[in-house]
C-alpha cells in the first residue's frame, strides 16, 4: 500500500514554527539568566557566612589530623619507652626502669599509664617501699579512666600490700566482688578474702572457698597447690576428679602374693 504523500507546509505554518522556536530560545535564555541572578544574589547574601563556615571546617579538620597524628606519635613514643622499662626490669635496674615509667606516664594514654604504674607499684615494693607501692596501686584502682582489669589488678595489689594493716573485713569488702569463679581474677582475690575468713575464724566459709579456688581450671598451678593445701588443714577435699585420677594412675602397684608352691608328687 503506497504512503500518503505528507502535505507541504505552508508559509503560516512555517513562520509560526519559527515563532515557536524562538521564543522557546528566549525562554530559555531568560531562565538561565534568572538562575544566574539567583546565584548571583545568594552568594551576595550568603557568600561570607557559608565562606566563613567552610572554613571553620577546614581549620576544625586540620587540627583534628594533627591531634590525632600528635597522640599516636606520643603512645608510639610511650610504648618503645614502656618496653625499654621492661627490659631495665628484667636485667635488675629498677631505678633507671622507675624513671623511664615516670615518663610514659606523663605521654602514654589511659592504659599505657594505669600498666604503667602497676609496674612502678611493682617496683617500690620489691624495693621494699609499702607505703609508695600501696599509693600508686590506689590511683590506678580509683582511676575511672583506667581499663577495668587494670583497676581490679591494682586492687587486689593494693590490698596485698596493706594486708597487715587491714582489717579482714575490709579486705573482703574490697576484695569479694572479684572473688567469684568466673572471673579473671578468682584465685588471687579468693586466696585474700580466705585468708581474711580464717583471720575472722569463719573456716566454714574458707575452706570451700580454697577449694573451689584449687578446682578452677584458670587457675595457676602454683595457687592450686597452694589452696588445695589450706583447704586440707581445714577439713575440706579439695582434689578434683581429674587430679584423683592422676595421683591413681601414678600410684605404684600393689606386689603380688608369690604363689602357694605345689606339693610335690608321691612316689610310686
Amino acid at each position: 500500500m503506497a504512503l500518503r504523500p505528507q502535505r507541504p507546509q505552508s508559509r503560516a505554518e512555517q513562520l509560526a514554527q519559527r515563532d515557536a522556536a524562538q521564543q522557546d530560545v528566549f525562554f530559555r535564555e531568560v531562565d538561565d539568566a534568572l538562575r544566574q541572578d539567583e546565584m548571583v544574589g545568594l552568594f551576595r547574601r550568603y557568600g561570607r557566612p557559608v565562606a566563613l563556615v567552610v572554613l571553620v571546617g577546614l581549620l576544625a579538620l586540620g587540627g583534628y589530623l594533627y591531634w590525632d597524628g600528635s597522640n599516636k606519635r606520643a603512645a608510639g613514643e610511650a610504648g618503645e619507652m614502656f618496653t625499654m622499662a621492661l627490659d631495665k626490669v628484667e636485667a635488675g635496674n629498677f631505678t633507671a626502669a622507675d624513671k623511664e615509667l615516670a615518663a610514659v606516664i606523663a605521654r602514654g594514654g589511659p592504659g599505657t599509664a594505669a600498666a604503667a604504674k602497676i609496674l612502678r607499684g611493682g617496683i617500690a615494693a620489691r624495693q621494699d617501699k609499702p607505703a609508695e607501692a600501696a599509693r600508686l596501686f590506689a590511683e590506678v584502682a580509683a582511676d575511672a579512666g583506667a581499663p577495668g582489669p587494670f583497676r581490679d589488678l591494682a586492687t587486689i595489689r593494693e590490698v596485698a600490700v596493706k594486708f597487715d594493716s587491714m582489717a579482714p573485713q575490709q579486705v573482703i569488702d574490697r576484695l569479694k566482688p572479684l572473688a567469684i569463679p568466673g572471673n579473671p581474677w578468682f584465685g588471687s582475690a579468693g586466696e585474700l578474702v580466705g585468708i581474711a575468713y580464717m583471720k575472722q575464724g569463719r573456716n566454714d566459709l574458707a575452706g570451700p572457698l580454697f577449694a573451689a579456688i584449687a578446682k578452677d581450671k584458670d587457675t595457676p598451678d602454683s595457687l592450686k597447690r597452694r589452696t588445695r593445701q589450706l583447704a586440707g588443714l581445714l577439713g575440706v577435699d579439695a582434689i578434683d576428679d581429674d587430679v584423683a585420677r592422676a595421683v591413681a594412675g601414678n600410684a605404684p602397684e600393689a606386689p603380688q602374693a608369690p604363689a602357694a608352691p605345689q606339693p610335690a608328687a608321691s612316689a610310686q
